[in-house]
């Protein structure tokens, strides 16, 4: 059997228009609730795409709401998932001193998934945790029900 010179993967990426469209709807939820919150959306590596920081959101959440966006990508698991299974005497203890202490496990952190791939992640702080996630899903809601743009049709040359 012949290998492969170069092993390659085609997945879909999270671009910054992707990024905005999140956001926004995200912004729009946390207004609708009244809660104003600090939002962050990174990529499938947990580099950082957009933030924002509502008036009013509180200043000592900027870092925790981009360390959660971190944790749910890099991990491909919501942050709300290790609360429980990070506890004293868990399998997972601990897991929260590990990158530093960028490892978040408190609710608000999300994976964004399309079509079954990793593409990123965002994270949602100074609200209470059930308000940080559902802020969190009104963004990735509005990612998967903007759909992709329909294909444009190229004319044969010459064809009028």
């Amino acid at each position: 059997m012949v290998k492969p010179e170069f092993v390659t993967r085609n997945a879909p990426r999270l671009t910054l228009q992707g990024a905005r469209v999140i956001m926004a709807s995200a912004v729009r939820k946390a207004a609708a609730i009244g809660v104003p919150l600090d939002i962050a959306v990174v990529d499938d590596a947990g580099h950082l795409l957009v933030f924002n920081r509502m008036d009013g959101a509180k200043l000592s959440s900027i870092d925790i709401a981009i360390s959660k966006a971190w944790t749910a990508a890099c991990a491909r698991r919501a942050t709300h998932e290790y609360a429980e299974i990070a506890s004293p005497g868990r399998p997972a203890y601990g897991i929260h001193v590990s990158n530093d202490g960028r490892f978040m496990i408190v609710g608000g952190g999300l994976p964004i998934f399309v079509d079954g791939r990793i593409v990123g992640g965002i994270g949602c702080s100074s609200g209470t945790t059930q308000q940080d996630r559902e802020v969190a899903m009104a963004g990735i809601n509005a990612l998967a029900t903007r759909g992709r743009p329909p294909r444009r049709r190229t004319r044969a040359r010459g064809a009028r």
